[in-house]
């Protein structure tokens, strides 16, 4: 039987994950995931593209949600007032809504100087806007070990090093499917307590490149040998992006079952 072998969650897009036990699944995808974003002068947001040090910067939800703990190397630790209020920044952040509640000058002061750019840190003024009509085709990121096997077994024959699972920053990883890339043939599956539909392919970018512990950037791989055997009409895929059809709770070793297949390809 598959089950639910990792829960990640990214409370700031862009920097490191959160390891849980066990979360919430909502139509707009794991509480606090991906709630808050650095964004530049220009109200763009700043990704690892462009200062992979944000892989780096490590992130603690405390008191449900309403403070942020962030600690970098050399930065030290800051720990900030989340709620959702303060000041309201235009910025172009994917799925929202145009606006971002700013976060104040001592958290973008110590980002700033964490990850090498000007930044300020923002959160989403409203989350249940991302779900149209009441779903979010791209709320969730799962992956599968036996996908990552596959792609390594292909860098390794080429002579180059293996990648590690969060290099991708899936949301769920699901081990017990034999086959690589499993979860792209999946139309609907339940997932513990949730039920969870596919959305689309998951197109992969130079985050694949950065360390996710050091926030080096060390490519070539793994974008170079997925392009052998993963091009779309848009870029590379690895991974399944899928919306929440049925909130619910998922907990490590939770069963996997897929209830309807897609049609191949």
């Amino acid at each position: 039987m598959p089950t639910v072998s990792a829960l990640t969650l990214y409370p700031i897009k862009g920097c490191a994950g959160v390891v849980v036990e066990r979360a919430e699944a909502t139509p707009t995808g794991l509480t606090h995931d991906r709630l808050f974003a650095p964004v530049k002068p220009d109200g763009t947001v700043l990704w690892q593209g462009e200062a992979p040090l944000l892989a780096a910067v490590r992130v603690r939800v405390l008191h449900g949600g309403a403070k942020l703990a962030l600690s970098a190397p050399g930065a030290g630790e800051l720990v900030l007032d989340a709620e959702a209020d303060g000041p309201v920044l235009p910025v172009d952040v994917e799925k929202w809504p145009g606006s971002g509640i700013d976060l104040g000058d001592d958290v973008a002061e110590w980002l700033s100087g964490a990850v090498g750019k000007e930044v300020r840190l923002v959160r989403e003024p409203d989350r249940a806007g991302r779900a149209r009509a009441g779903v979010d085709p791209t709320a969730l990121l799962v992956l599968s070990p036996a996908s990552l096997d596959g792609l390594n077994a292909r860098i390794a024959e080429r002579g180059a090093t293996p990648v590690p699972m969060d290099r991708f920053r899936p949301n769920i990883v699901i081990s017990g499917w034999p086959e690589p890339h499993t979860e792209d043939r999946v139309a609907r599956m339940a997932v513990g307590g949730a039920g969870i539909g596919f959305g689309e392919l998951a197109i992969r970018c130079a985050v694949t490149l950065v360390d996710q512990t050091t926030g080096a950037r060390v490519g070539p791989e793994p974008l170079r040998t997925l392009a052998d055997y993963r091009r779309e009409p848009d870029g590379v895929s690895f991974g399944l992006k899928a919306a929440v059809l049925t909130p619910g709770v998922i907990a490590l070793g939770d069963d996997v079952t897929v209830t309807e297949w897609r049609r191949p390809r």
